[in-house]
């Protein structure tokens, strides 16, 4: 028996061969297509053109294109799109290894480029698997918020699927046509010659339709271990892989999922008890105002039933949040008609996005708030007592919690 992955025979698998290779291409080729659709739309969500504070990849150059700014209806949108990301991310992750398994044999053909044409497949096969390991392990990852790998996971994500996609989208270019021949031949007992079918194979111990059927089987496992993250009460509790899924934080009005706590925001109860406390808003030629959570109370309150989702996939239902109207904060500040942009600040002290911008469509939109209450409660300290930003479809990261500072005006 050969003992080197170089040598033909030492890949003995019975399963191995285009048939096999080319069902779960099909399969990636149209998941790894929504996957790198819905990322773009991701990335639009952040609204990256609007102010540096919310672009975390100020190099892209020409990959960073934008085609829209994010709107704010339907108000689950963001919910749906990272839903959708994430989940299927998670789903394909059987299919991407049985597919990696079925050619791992290319990997080590020799001579490594007998032409030109030759050796542009082999480089792209290459960024192929190296790009889509990178992308589903930091996708994983940061699904797990463990950020073991250097740098921001934004970064290297949005470099990283532009390498993954362009080497995908060369591949595809030429392996589609071998692909749909393979399975028009579906009923054929006998495959046509191919370098992935073993030289001399070993005994089989299972179909390769019982292959798919076990691979299928791990996906829909994954599947229902992680799509409950979208949801709340027992359903959440299906999420076993995820780190928002169990039982939710807790009773009562604010029992609901949070990403960061005060206590790791460094937010103390010194700096926003009722006394300490205020909001700075800043607008038009600098008019100033500060205004006390008593001040806020006194303007007009208005509720707005929205949820809040996050970049990781998980998400809750509409909670029901009251507070003050963007928009009527803008024109407190000299902005009353068409209010402009806001860049909004924190108290918090480190972590990403303690200063993130909203663009004008998002502050006029009458269900845009500055809460003070979710579910008929106070804002727990969790959730950003003593103030918060609530914007429909909005990622999570931008819906700031425990409010310092508001800055309306072009960015």
């Amino acid at each position: 028996m050969a003992r080197s992955p170089f040598s033909p025979s030492f890949w003995r698998s019975p399963l191995r061969g285009p048939w096999l290779t080319s069902v779960l291409g099909v399969v990636l080729l149209g998941g790894i297509t929504v996957l790198f659709v819905t990322g773009l739309v991701s990335y639009a969500a952040y609204n990256p053109n609007l102010a540096p504070v919310n672009d975390k990849t100020p190099d892209k150059g020409v990959l960073g294109f934008y085609l829209f700014s994010w709107p704010t209806d339907p108000h689950w949108l963001y919910r749906l799109n990272q839903g959708v990301h994430v989940t299927l991310g998670i789903t394909l992750i059987p299919v991407l290894l049985a597919k990696l398994w079925s050619v791992v044999p290319r990997l080590f053909t020799l001579p490594p480029a007998r032409s030109l044409a030759h050796a542009l497949e082999r480089i792209s096969l290459l960024l192929l698997v190296g790009g889509a390991l990178f992308e589903f392990v930091t996708g994983v990852l940061n699904i797990q918020l463990d950020y073991i790998f250097p740098g921001s996971f934004y970064t290297l994500h949005f470099y990283g699927a532009w390498v993954f996609f362009a080497a995908f989208v060369a591949h595809v270019a030429l392996k589609t046509p071998m692909a749909w021949r393979n399975l028009r031949r579906l009923r054929e007992e006998k495959e046509e010659e191919n370098d992935l079918v073993a030289a001399d194979p070993a005994e089989p111990t299972v179909s390769r339709r019982g292959a798919l059927w076990f691979v299928g089987g791990g996906s829909l496992l994954l599947f229902l271990t992680t799509v409950g993250q979208n949801f709340d009460g027992a359903l959440r509790r299906t999420a076993l892989l995820a780190p928002h899924g169990g039982a939710e934080p807790g009773s009562g009005p604010g029992a609901f999922q949070i990403n960061k706590t005060a206590e790791y925001a460094g937010i103390r109860d010194a700096e926003t008890n009722e006394e300490a406390w205020r909001l700075v808003v800043v607008g038009r030629d600098g008019r100033t105002v500060r205004l006390s959570r008593t001040d806020l109370l006194e303007l007009p309150l208005h509720s707005a039933a929205l949820p809040i989702a996050c970049v990781e996939g998980w998400s809750t239902s509409d909670q029901w949040w009251r507070g003050v109207r963007l928009r009527d904060l803008a024109a407190l500040v000299g902005h009353a008609g068409d209010p402009p942009d806001v860049l909004v600040e924190s108290l918090q002290r480190r972590g990403a996005f303690r200063r993130a911008a909203l663009r004008a469509n998002q502050v006029a939109d009458s269900r845009s708030l500055l809460a003070l209450f979710v579910n008929g409660e106070d804002l727990t300290p969790d959730h950003g007592y003593p103030a918060r930003i609530i914007v429909p479809a909005a990622p999570g990261v931008l819906n700031t919690k425990w409010v310092a500072r508001m800055t309306f005006g072009d960015l």
